[in-house]
């Protein structure tokens, strides 16, 4: 890691846009995740499909009946559309279809460079004609979901798992990291915006919803120990989404709500219409909309305990390695 930094510092003074190329693929090339033996059984029972987005391969699966309503799953970065796959056997056991895909440069789609556009225009190619029932969304690809709604998707459901706000900002511990000048920054943001053919300033959860001309509706769980997307982004998002509810976690995480039973059962729950009524769930006003207002659930055990960053060194590798943490 020191190495890494230390090219850097060799090559940003000589070579200004080297820096800034190889920087910008550091950046945007998500790292390999291995799927899960869950993640595995899962998708043996599926149809599996590609198609080309961008001129690129993108592997998706799908579950159910072809007349049944669609529900999508949308993974984060440095994930696969496996991560979710805790969500299909309760839809299907609703009635309901579900398919996923391996976003760009991830899983077993085309490898390369990605981003929150990419992920979006996939979503949409994906769907393609037809008219998805939901969306289940995990990390980035939250945001990519809110891209795709401002592009005209329409669904009648939304589920979000540990949202990002501000997206772009990844950007400024990542260049501290690797101590990237401000001009090599601005040199990785200049190119990136061409490449991917959209503005930073344009990939703020917060400002995308407030333009949106219709609101489905919006259940977000997040979690106040997420050690990846603070929970204040979740209250952002549900503040700025008129009607939106907000269930709030303790000790799960920021990948511990993609698969928690619990967690899991409250999102069907609220894709397929249905209201739950129990002690574990209940709140002072009901299950209506809380327009915003956080709602405390239980305290339910992580699976695994959050990552800390205890150093620069730690600091570099995870921004580089594990950035599946960091979206």
């Amino acid at each position: 890691m020191k190495a890494l930094r230390a090219v850097f510092d060799i090559v940003q003074p000589v070579w200004p846009a080297g820096a800034a190329w190889l920087a910008e693929r550091l950046f945007f090339t998500p790292p390999r995740s291995k799927r899960s033996a869950n993640g595995r059984a899962a998708l043996a029972r599926a149809r599996r499909f590609t198609l080309s987005v961008d001129r690129r391969r993108v592997v998706g699966w799908r579950w159910g009946e072809p007349d049944a309503p669609v529900v999508y799953l949308v993974h984060g970065w440095a994930s696969r559309g496996s991560r979710l796959a805790g969500f299909t056997a309760p839809l299907l056991a609703a009635g309901y279809g579900v398919v996923t895909f391996d976003g760009p440069g991830h899983g077993e789609s085309a490898w390369g460079m990605s981003s929150i556009p990419q992920f979006a225009r996939t979503l949409a190619a994906v769907v393609g004609d037809s008219k998805p029932y939901a969306v289940i969304a995990h990390s980035m690809g939250c945001a990519a979901a809110t891209l795709a709604l401002s592009w005209g998707l329409e669904v009648e459901r939304l589920a979000f798992l540990a949202p990002p706000v501000d997206p772009p900002s990844w950007i400024q511990p990542f260049a501290r990291a690797l101590g990237l000048r401000p001009e090599i920054v601005e040199r990785l943001r200049a190119s990136s915006e061409r490449r991917i053919r959209f503005r930073w300033a344009d990939l703020n959860v917060c400002d995308i919803a407030r333009r949106l001309s219709a609101h489905a509706p919006l259940l977000i769980v997040h979690d106040r120990d997420d050690e990846t997307i603070s929970w204040d982004d979740g209250v952002a998002i549900a503040a700025a989404w008129p009607g939106a509810q907000l269930v709030s976690t303790d000790g799960l995480g920021h990948r511990g709500v993609t698969h928690n039973e619990d967690v899991v059962r409250r999102v069907v729950d609220f894709v397929v219409g249905e209201t739950v009524r129990s002690a574990r769930y209940a709140v002072a006003s009901g299950d209506a909309p809380n327009n915003g207002s956080p709602e405390r659930a239980p305290s339910i055990t992580a699976h695994s305990a959050p990552r800390t960053i205890r150093n620069e060194s730690s600091l570099l590798e995870h921004e580089l390695f594990y950035r599946e943490e960091r979206v």
